[in-house]
């Protein structure tokens, strides 16, 4: 019975950076909201400006660093979310310089964690994890010394995608891909670190970002677990759709970058932002959450078909968002917001009532 109870404290002990991150992703929807137009109480100007900093670095870097320390297993591994957490919430009372250090100090932090991983286990992914982490720190910095914040955000998703991209290309061993795909994979991650050194998403290079984005997603979508499991039934099918359909709108990112003019304008800029932060990213996680959230907080959670309400709305939510960009309409732009926060709360909610009225053998974990 020793082990037991240090684990479960250190367990408990993970609800806090996974509460604060909430808190960031609530606060960050919420600023989303005043930044399109609508007049909400709490949604200042000081703090919708730091909307983009709330939503990759408070809530999605949190819990990347979350992720990390709970599969590294070791107590020093959580100084990175614990410092992210930190940051967060002195980003949400105002503090912009403090938490961009903080964020400073949990970009690096979490740098040397995934170097050690690749220390124990030299590969591909490993290496390219720790690379998309010091692109979160490249971001941070950038962010602190008053560069374009296009610039900034650039390397901030650059973090994202590469983040995602190398935890598929683990998965991908079972499927034994060619020697060829490592190659190719190499290549498409060249392309991303070139475009996002060349001032990221509003810079001169920004085709070449969205190059790498379409490298990336040609990647995915070929060599992709996925690519088997969507042929199955159940949560597998879901999850499985869930990333193919992210995939689908980091190509869309792609080539709206790819597309652009050599100085991409706010239009194009917010939707291929929101293609991959809502599009990519959110979908990974909706396909993603039955699986990470028990492994983080011994939660267990069911699939139910009815989660496929709350994803399409979500994918409404980036169609409406990107078309609005691209047309200029003020109205469907703000009703995009609503309706992603909307798939948010629903999906939430369904895997709170769907887990709470099922029996806990039928939660299985899967990969897909």
């Amino acid at each position: 019975m020793a082990p037991i109870a240090p684990l479960r404290r250190r367990r408990r002990l993970r609800f806090l950076p996974l509460g604060v991150g909430v808190l960031a992703l609530i606060a960050g929807l919420w600023t989303g909201l005043a930044r399109i137009g609508l007049q909400l109480p709490g949604g200042t100007p000081q703090l919708a400006e730091v909307h983009g900093a709330l939503m990759i670095c408070g809530f999605f870097g949190t819990l990347i660093s979350l992720e990390r320390a709970v599969a590294i297993g070791r107590p020093w591994a959580y100084g990175a979310p614990a410092l992210g957490a930190l940051a967060a919430l002195a980003l949400i009372a105002g503090a912009t310089w403090p938490a961009g250090i903080l964020f400073l100090a949990a970009s690096a932090a979490l740098t040397i964690v995934s170097a050690v991983a690749v220390k124990r286990h030299p590969a591909l992914d490993t290496v390219v994890l720790t690379v998309a982490a010091a692109c979160w720190t490249v971001g941070v910095a950038r962010w602190l010394n008053g560069f374009p914040f296009a610039d900034a955000s650039g390397w901030w998703l650059t973090f994202l995608v590469l983040t995602i991209a190398a935890e598929r290309l683990e998965l991908s061993r079972v499927l034994n891909p060619p020697r060829s795909a490592k190659l190719l994979f190499g290549v498409a991650v060249s392309l991303v670190l070139a475009g996002a050194a060349g001032a990221g998403l509003d810079g001169r290079f920004a085709p070449l970002l969205g190059a790498g984005f379409i490298a990336c997603t040609a990647w995915l979508l070929r060599y992709d677990l996925a690519r088997r499991t969507v042929h199955h039934a159940g949560q597998y099918r879901f999850s499985a759709i869930c990333m193919l359909a992210g995939y689908g709108w980091l190509g869309v990112a792609g080539a709206l970058l790819l597309a652009s003019p050599w100085e991409p304008g706010p239009f194009v800029y917010d939707a291929a932002v929101h293609a991959i932060a809502i599009g990519f990213v959110l979908s990974m996680v909706f396909g993603h959450a039955l699986i990470i959230l028990p492994a983080v907080t011994g939660w267990q959670l069911r699939y139910s078909s009815i989660a496929y309400g709350p994803l399409a709305l979500l994918h409404a939510s980036v169609a409406l968002r990107i078309g609005a960009d691209l047309t200029g309409a003020a109205e469907p732009r703000t009703m995009s917001g609503l309706l992603t926060i909307f798939a948010l709360v629903a999906y939430a909610v369904t895997l709170m009532v769907v887990s709470r009225t099922a029996p806990r053998a039928a939660n299985q974990p899967v990969q897909s």
